[in-house]
């Protein structure tokens, strides 16, 4: 298994601390938030781990890890991150994104999930968001599900029915062996021909890993959540970093 952590992004809400450093960079308690997932795969026996840079790429210094970068980061968005990453789509992958931090109980179920795709997301959500000003809960990757299965992913999901129920995506996706080679040909033959819009994006290249996910979901591709109630914390404003801060020590 191998890990494939996007950290191309701007970071434009952290932009007070990111002038010069990627946001992946910014510390939480004396540690980069970056370097906390690596460890973490790490410790969990997934060496194999590729960073996708973008934005202040020379300033990612993690050790033994390697490094891809997307070169069009100024005008694209995680889909191109994960397409400048292609030679590395192969065998079973986890795909994140680089501004969280979460435990090993999260990562246990993610290994041992044995679908072609599986969406982490958990259940008790918006809470999370109650600390938030700086990011908004209409902000957020919302999954509605009618049991178990998909309907759709996007953010600020708000029409639904009695039977459904609204989850919040957390940025980390893992695929089968089968899943990933699914995943390579459909990034491969979009970047060739797709034109226009692209789900809730402007094209293609300017999509986000949701969008790419509702495309896998629209194509019939076996796309299951994975639940889980571990400890987790996204990084994306200067008041996430207190309060991340203040949780971290709390544990």
């Amino acid at each position: 298994m191998k890990a494939i952590i996007l950290a191309a992004g701007k970071g434009i809400r952290l932009r007070s601390m990111t002038n010069k450093i990627p946001k992946c960079m910014i510390t939480v308690c004396d540690k980069p938030v970056l370097k906390w997932q690596v460890e973490l795969l790490k410790k969990c026996k997934i060496n194999n781990i590729t960073i996708v840079t973008g934005s202040l790429a020379k300033e990612i210094k993690i050790d033994d890890v390697s490094y891809v970068k997307n070169k069009f980061y100024r005008s694209t968005e995680q889909n191109y991150s994960i397409f400048a990453a292609k030679k590395k789509l192969n065998g079973s992958v986890i795909i994140s994104f680089a501004d969280i931090i979460y435990d090993k109980k999260i990562l246990e179920k993610i290994i041992n999930f044995k679908g072609e795709c599986g969406i982490v997301v958990r259940k008790d959500w918006k809470k999370a968001y109650r600390n938030r000003k700086l990011h908004p809960i209409s902000e957020a990757d919302n999954v509605l599900l009618n049991g178990r299965k998909i309907i759709k992913i996007r953010k600020n999901i708000t029409n639904y029915n009695g039977n459904e129920k609204v989850v919040e995506f957390l940025g980390i996706v893992k695929f089968s062996r089968k899943g990933t080679s699914l995943l390579l040909k459909k990034l491969q033959y979009l970047n060739k021909h797709h034109k226009g819009k692209f789900h809730t994006a402007d094209s293609f290249k300017k999509a986000y890993l949701i969008d790419m996910i509702q495309e896998l979901i629209n194509s019939d591709m076996d796309v299951a959540p994975i639940f889980v109630n571990g400890k987790y914390f996204e990084i994306d404003t200067p008041e996430d970093v207190k309060n991340v801060e203040k949780l971290i020590k709390k544990f």
